[in-house]
């Protein structure tokens, strides 16, 4: 899972700098609208909605985006979209299983998109099953190290200690993150557990985690990050998980 690991963390730091910073907004605006259709408009009934609120808002999105989201997605405004949620399956470069998941209002976009990234980046769309057995259904929360007001690092013993009875499985140390893994259906309530001792959250989500990870030399983790980086500039698409390792260096790169 270590690759999975530094890989999330590298482009969660990106993420904030991102030059397509405009493209990660609508993603994450568009997560709002389709958890305020799924379980209501109202975040404290709606755990899902809470948690994509509160991820847009640690992107910086702009509150007033935020709330119009929310608005169309419960009906209370006009203008929302019917997203579908579709997950594709394939294999990228070194025999790296992929997982792609899409929000869209045009399946057949999407589906087109998705294989087009696959077929210019030495990879190939595979069968439905076919690559989604190599992963878990996790929830995933990273804490920051060191506090914002400067006081000193938390310890592992620390968050362990914040999130055990809200559902965390572990708690694994990357540097200057600790990522605390849960069943997803817990996401929310390890947040919240966190908040309440006090300990920011830098992201709480959803994610698929592979049960193992392919070693890939530097050229071929190159390749990957391309097909990944490729599929990630479709609209369509949210999230894209795989099950690869690679050298420090090279994720620095990305």
């Amino acid at each position: 899972m270590s690759g999975h690991s530094k890989w999330a963390t590298t482009k969660h730091k990106k993420a904030v700098v991102d030059a397509r910073r405009g493209k990660l907004f609508a993603k994450l605006i568009k997560n709002v609208e389709v958890a305020a259709r799924t379980g209501g408009g109202d975040p404290a009934g709606n755990p899902t909605l809470a948690d994509a609120i509160q991820k847009a808002k640690s992107s910086s999105v702009p509150n007033d985006n935020i709330d119009r989201a929310v608005r169309r997605g419960a009906g209370l405004d006009a203008g929302g979209a019917d997203y579908e949620s579709i997950v594709y399956e394939g294999y990228g470069p070194g025999g790296v299983a992929v997982l792609v998941e899409c929000l869209t209002d045009n399946r057949n976009r999407a589906a087109s998109e998705v294989r087009t990234a696959f077929t210019r980046n030495g990879g190939s769309l595979a069968d439905p099953g076919s690559v989604s057995y190599l992963f878990n259904r996790k929830g995933v929360v990273l804490v920051p190290r060191g506090g914002a007001d400067g006081g000193a690092d938390r310890t592992e013993d620390d968050v362990l200690a914040a999130v055990l009875e809200a559902g965390a499985e572990e708690v694994n140390d990357l540097g200057d993150m600790f990522e605390v893994i849960c069943e997803a259906t817990d996401v929310h309530d390890v947040r919240v557990a966190l908040e309440a001792a006090g300990i920011p959250v830098e992201s709480a989500e959803v994610s698929f985690l592979p049960s193992a990870s392919i070693a890939l030399d530097d050229d071929t983790g190159r390749k990957v990050l391309r097909l990944v980086d490729a599929l990630e500039d479709s609209d369509d698409v949210q999230n894209v998980w795989a099950n690869f390792d690679v050298s420090d260096e090279v994720l620095e790169s990305v």
